[in-house]
């Protein structure tokens, strides 16, 4: 089965043309395009660029420094700071090692957590206040979690610690949750999810006030090359891109598009990634060409392939835990089981086309998370999950449209 793009093909150029109509020589003739779609993400006016998401991409910096910081302190055995994650997270006193995050003060991930227009302000998708004041709340408490488990003492049932995965030392909570890996999946969705689909791509957004108006005109950003709602559609498209094309080392981690890669390898899913990129494409070049209708179709095609690939990754990470409980009593299982406690967490955020919704409500998807970690000492009741994740993966794979085989041969 492949999840085929049903609106547009994937072409390196696309000419697009929508063609003027009518009924009968007195009604109004709808307005016809002629434009090009780039084959690569470059668009410029007067001969420089008019895309930048240079914020989406420091903050994409900043939850790798946050996840690095639970990995080196796991390797070296020294004690987790949750107060400098607390601070990295506002980005507040200048903790990263990266000084051009610390200037960016105007910056943070806390902020733009659960806090998209749609679902946070305007609250469609049942979001709320106190769902917002709850979900940034738990990335904290995944701090204080990190500092329990830090220090060198060895995980076990119902005591935080350090576990040797092979080459690699993870640290774990007394439930044996990965608070690394809790944060790092969860966060691509409550705040990079959320942003991309649900704020920066919400038609209330694009269209706000003037914005049509002024991008119809030409109307530029005061000092800048670029109208808003075309930063705005780069904007959501950095949550996405804002990192492959860095030259950092240690290499940084690209989130959601590595992510889309991993998917697309998959032959079951084989055009996803031609899909989004397409998709991207296609809808800033019919910004500049005030192709709206257009634009918004690129919308629906986004929403639905991001939602994928979380579902995707939920399902394969719970079956890739199931099939390592065998080993040393389950704790090889707890970093993919946390992995996909992160995803399944993303599903909440995203907006199924047409409704304006998630695919998944906030009761669902708390449902699943409460099952998942429904035994004594939560993961570490291998009898527990073993009777509980296969069903856990169908009920996802079956919402969004696939089977639990076809999520376990992406690797």
């Amino acid at each position: 089965m492949r999840f085929k793009n049903v609106l547009l093909a994937s072409l390196p150029v696309v000419a697009l043309f929508t063609v003027s109509c009518s009924d009968n020589d007195d009604t109004t003739q709808v307005p016809s395009f002629n434009y090009t779609v780039p084959a690569t993400y470059v668009f410029e006016r007067d001969g420089a660029t008019t895309v930048d998401h240079g914020g989406q991409t420091n903050r994409l910096l900043m939850l790798d420094e946050m996840g690095a910081e639970f990995k080196n302190r796991a390797a070296d055995g020294t004690v987790l700071s949750a107060s400098k994650l607390s601070d990295m997270y506002s980005n507040v006193n200048s903790q990263f090692t990266n000084t051009a995050l610390n200037a960016a003060t105007d910056k943070q991930l806390k902020n733009k957590t659960a806090a998209s227009r749609d679902f946070f302000v305007n609250f469609n998708g049942g979001g709320s206040t106190a769902e917002q004041v709850s979900v940034r709340s738990f990335f904290e408490a995944q701090f204080t979690e990190g500092n329990a488990a830090s220090g060198g003492q060895v995980a076990s049932a119902g005591t935080a610690g350090t576990y040797l995965d092979g080459s690699s030392k993870r640290l774990f909570a007394a439930n044996g949750l990965e608070p690394q890996q809790v944060l790092l999946k969860g966060m691509m969705g409550a705040c990079f999810m959320d942003q991309i689909v649900n704020n920066y791509l919400s038609v209330a957004v694009l269209d706000e006030g003037s914005n049509r108006d002024n991008n119809t005109n030409k109307v530029l950003e005061a000092g800048k090359n670029y109208t808003k709602m075309e930063h705005l559609w780069d904007e959501a498209y950095g949550y996405i891109y804002g990192a492959d094309n860095l030259a950092a080392s240690p290499q940084v981690f690209k989130f959601w598009s590595s992510y889309i890669n991993q998917v697309d390898a998959d032959s079951d899913f084989g055009t996803l990634k031609e899909d989004v990129e397409l998709a991207f494409r296609t809808g800033r070049a019919a910004i500049v060409a005030n192709d709206y209708a257009t634009r918004d179709a690129q919308i629906a095609i986004i929403k639905q392939k991001l939602a994928l690939v979380s579902a995707v990754r939920a399902v394969f990470y719970l079956k890739e835990g199931k099939a390592k409980l065998v080993d040393d009593s389950g704790k090889k299982a707890f970093h993919a089981l946390s992995e996909g406690y992160g995803f399944i967490m993303s599903l909440r955020y995203t907006n199924k086309p047409g409704t304006n919704a998630p695919y998944m409500s906030k009761a669902e998807v708390d449902a699943i998370l409460s099952e998942l970690m429904g035994g004594t000492n939560g993961l570490y009741d291998v009898d527990y999950l073993n009777a509980h994740i296969d069903d856990l993966a169908t009920e996802i794979a079956t919402r969004f449209g696939f089977t639990v085989a076809q999520a376990q041969t992406v690797n």
